[in-house]
């Protein structure tokens, strides 16, 4: 059978290896295909670096990431913050969706705290049912078959829950997810904490103790998904994600579930 080609879309750098880094590190030792592709250049996370300076140090990072998780990462030249469900991003995305040419798209929900997450969820829709129109984007040929569209785990209930049809576990892929996720050393070691509020992050004296402080953050943010779907997960699953499926996209087949989960 023909491995399967997984799309991961973030908003900014990062976003992928947070929601869907355990899950890609599972896919890839079964042989199957995983890209991680950021819709924007994450230029605006930061509170002293210039934009120009930080796009060019957050690309470096999903370099490092990539390499850590085993995968093609890169990030597409739109600024951070500026991100808009409008003809030209749609036409930048789709021209990316069809070069890839994914079996499946993982992205996020239109129900978001942040703009930049919302805008990308209603890219990736709007491009759902476009992927197959030659004459839209004639630059990149159409795909013959509409992408499954699966959204990544988010905790807003309004207009809807997130819904988890397919959890996965991530217990044996846990360490290298964390260690891919702080390759981000501009996000987690300097702007998260800073607009985050992290006191006991930003006071910590030395960088063994911020890298400490980060992991247990961090492992605890990758736990939730397990403690809210036991259910759904192997008996004694500590760490794993979730994703909802998206009607706009191809049909959840249980092949694919198995593929994900097995």
């Amino acid at each position: 059978m023909k491995p399967y080609r997984f799309l991961v879309i973030g908003a900014h750098p990062d976003d992928c290896d947070l929601m869907a880094g355990g899950l890609a590190l599972r896919l890839l030792q079964k042989g199957q295909e995983v890209f991680f592709l950021s819709a924007t250049d994450g230029s605006a996370g930061h509170h002293t670096m210039s934009r120009q300076a930080l796009a060019a140090r957050r690309g470096e990072e999903c370099l490092q990431a990539g390499k850590t998780l085993g995968l093609t990462y890169e990030a597409l030249p739109i600024p951070d913050g500026e991100l808009t469900a409008d003809l030209p991003s749609r036409r930048m995305l789709m021209k990316r969706i069809r070069e890839i040419a994914p079996d499946v798209i993982l992205t996020h929900r239109t129900c978001d705290y942040h703009p930049d997450h919302r805008a990308c969820g209603q890219l990736v829709m709007d491009c759902s049912y476009l992927v197959g129109v030659p004459l839209f984007c004639p630059e990149a040929p159409a795909l013959r078959k509409a992408p499954v569209i699966l959204s990544l785990w988010d905790e807003f209930t309004s207009p809807a829950p997130f819904r988890a049809d397919v959890c996965v576990p991530i217990d044996d892929v846990v360490q290298q997810k964390l260690q891919a996720t702080l390759c981000h050393v501009s996000q987690f070691y300097e702007w998260l904490p800073w607009i985050g509020h992290w006191e006991d992050v930003e006071s910590a004296s030395t960088l063994e103790a911020k890298t400490q402080l980060l992991k247990q953050r961090l492992m605890a943010d990758f736990s939730i998904a397990a403690r809210l779907y036991p259910d759904k997960l192997p008996q004694g699953t500590r760490y794993a994600e979730a994703f909802e499926w998206n009607e706009y996209g191809g049909a959840l087949t249980d092949e694919l579930k198995q593929i994900m989960t097995a």
